[in-house]
């Protein structure tokens, strides 16, 4: 009999504990600790409560829970004295089906991994679409967790503890996250389409109007259409590819509309999720809408930004910056790798630089503009968080620097002599990290440092770096910014040195609108989820709205913590499916405060 959350929070402690049986392997306390949480309104309720009882229980109970579950593959299967539930785990992953060969590397892999961590191989082995993993990529998964730091493993252990924990759940109230499946599985096809050279190699690369770049957009437009009922779906004069939802309204032409979206071209070798995510969650919200035969008292446009990473031309955010009137022409001069303008890129795919112009959106007409986007992040996951409200996209400036010294003899140049450029940069480095630590919410980074020419005996002469600075408001990062050149000066005065340091790039803070940010508080309330508050410290299409009109994020949690701009960039089915539900409840929210 599947359980239900009413019959469940009436039960005493024991009864409770017995109907959650098997949900944590062998560790009933959880679910203890759980009832005196109740009374739960929704599943996911339910299911953090289940996770906070874990977080706030120490770290000995934490490592009983972890040593409570079976080896994959391992004496206990071989036995068959697995739960019910591990064992049609195990079962269902084929692992009860191993080769020779396979067997034996799981083996050895189980046993070195619990000889560095002290407890075994965790992994929800149903994966994040709850349909299972293959044997190879359990053991690809493995083998690579094997290299993590043992703080990192412990935490990456009970996260995937609630994940099978999660999925359990499921299993007992009957629960299937059929909307977060539908965008889990459009992103599984998207993803089948990756540039030359890329697609080879199974990497996911799609840049700015190559013919995988075009496919995406000629199956977003399709299933916009066909699959999710928009009323207009359109491929602009930059790639976007829009569709519109009509409002109730006997004139939908003139009623107001909410915009929202995200971009589909990735990062070399990137994710399946970044931006594309927050393209389909508003397309499923759409879809249900169409469904049930039901129109609000505004229109919907999505909008798929055909480029945002800036990976073939230099230029970014170029779908979003069409639509706020911002388009430079300067860039239609930019040529790619292979010597192919942006103008040529462009009429090739049909694309009519003349039309640009008529792109821009005004202002007046549009409620704002919200967006929905995988964290990018590790901050959701360490918290258990399957969504946060994204407070701030934090403004950045970029340098470019280079400091000019002396290149001497190694052997022969005593130290007190030298005018070493690299040495003074990595002194610049203590201070960048020491200057950035000392202030909530403010970041700075040299991700690039180089000496040129530099040779293992020579005190180099010259060193170059970048510098990235962030933060949630433009005033913290600009002072930042300047003590670090003051700090720089102080450097190169004492050591005799040269330097330059060049501004590359500067974006101003985008403070979400408090209205729009009150609505997905809402709606995160509504589905029983804590409400956590975060800053962006990446980049979105919605920092370029910001510059016309308010705009609001939503934060989803990516798996293996938060990694982003890599193929391990995930989510599970169940998260996509709050992150639409809490989309539904904004829409809802916004309806009301119409006239």
């Amino acid at each position: 009999m599947m359980l239900k959350l009413d019959e469940l929070n009436g039960l005493i402690c024991a009864d409770f504990v017995a109907r959650l049986a098997g949900v944590y392997e062998h560790s009933p306390w959880v679910a203890e600790h759980a009832w005196q949480r109740r009374p739960f309104k929704t599943l996911a309720q339910l299911k953090y409560a289940l996770v906070a009882s874990v977080r706030t229980a120490g770290v000995d109970a934490q490592m009983a829970l972890l040593r409570a579950h079976p080896e994959l593959a391992g004496k206990a299967m071989v036995a068959q004295a697995l739960t019910t539930e591990s064992a049609n785990e195990q079962g269902s992953a084929g692992l009860t089906q191993c080769s020779p060969t396979e067997f034996a590397r799981i083996q050895q892999l189980n046993a070195d991994y619990t000889a560095r961590f002290g407890f075994p191989f965790i992994l929800a082995v149903r994966g994040p679409r709850g349909l299972g993993l293959s044997r190879g990529e359990i053991i690809e998964t493995l083998a690579r967790r094997l290299n993590n730091p043992a703080d990192f493993e412990f935490a990456e252990g009970l996260r995937q503890v609630h994940r099978i924990a999660e999925i359990r759940l499921n299993d007992k109230f009957g629960f299937d996250p059929v909307l977060g499946h539908w965008v889990w599985d459009r992103a599984e096809e998207l993803a089948a389409y990756s540039d030359p050279g890329f697609a080879e190699r199974g990497e996911l690369t799609v840049t700015y109007l190559t013919p995988a770049h075009q496919a995406c957009a000629q199956t977003l437009a399709v299933w916009m259409r066909v699959d999710c009922g928009f009323d207009h779906v359109e491929i602009d004069a930059v790639g976007n590819v829009v569709g519109r939802y009509h409002a109730a309204a006997s004139a939908p032409e003139v009623a107001p509309r909410l915009l929202t979206g995200s971009h589909y071209d990735t990062v070399r070798n990137g994710g399946k999720y970044d931006g594309r995510l927050g393209i389909l969650v508003p397309m499923a919200c759409v879809r249900e809408l169409h469904r049930q035969g039901r129109r609000l008292p505004f229109s919907i446009e999505v909008v798929a930004f055909s480029e945002e990473e800036g990976q073939r031309y230099k230029a970014t955010f170029l779908g979003s910056s069409a639509l706020t009137g911002q388009f430079d022409t300067a860039w239609l001069d930019q040529q790619d790798a292979q010597g192919i303008s942006l103008r040529q890129a462009m009429k090739s795919a049909g694309l009519r630089e003349e039309d640009i112009p008529a792109l821009r959106r005004e202002p007046s007409r549009y409620l704002g503009f919200v967006e929905v986007h995988i964290e990018q992040g590790p901050v959701l996951n360490a918290l258990d968080l399957p969504l946060g409200v994204v407070t701030s996209i934090n403004g950045s400036v970029r340098f470019m620097g280079e400091l000019i010294g002396m290149a001497s003899h190694a052997g022969t140049t005593p130290m007190g002599h030298r005018r070493d450029a690299a040495v003074a940069v990595a002194e610049l480095l203590l201070f960048v990290e020491q200057r950035a630590s000392a202030v909530p919410g403010l970041v700075a980074t040299v991700g690039m440092l180089q000496v040129p020419e530099g040779s293992i005996n020579v005190v180099p002469g010259r060193c170059q770096f970048s510098l990235d600075i962030r933060a949630t408001t433009d005033a913290v990062r600009d002072a930042c910014a300047y003590d670090i050149q003051q700090e720089l000066r102080r450097i190169c005065e004492r050591r005799d040195l040269r330097f330059s340091l060049e501004e590359a790039m500067r974006a101003a803070a985008a403070p979400c609108a408090p209205a729009l940010q009150a609505c997905w508080d809402q709606a995160v309330a509504a589905l029983g989820l804590p409400l956590h508050h975060m800053p962006s410290g990446a980049g979105h299409d919605a920092m370029k709205l910001h510059e016309v009109m308010p705009q609001a994020m939503l934060f989803v949690r990516g798996l293996n913590a938060g990694i982003s701009h890599n193929p391990l960039e995930s989510i599970t089915s169940d998260d996509a499916e709050l992150s639409i539900r809490a989309f539904q409840h904004l829409i809802d929210a916004v309806g009301s405060k119409l006239p």
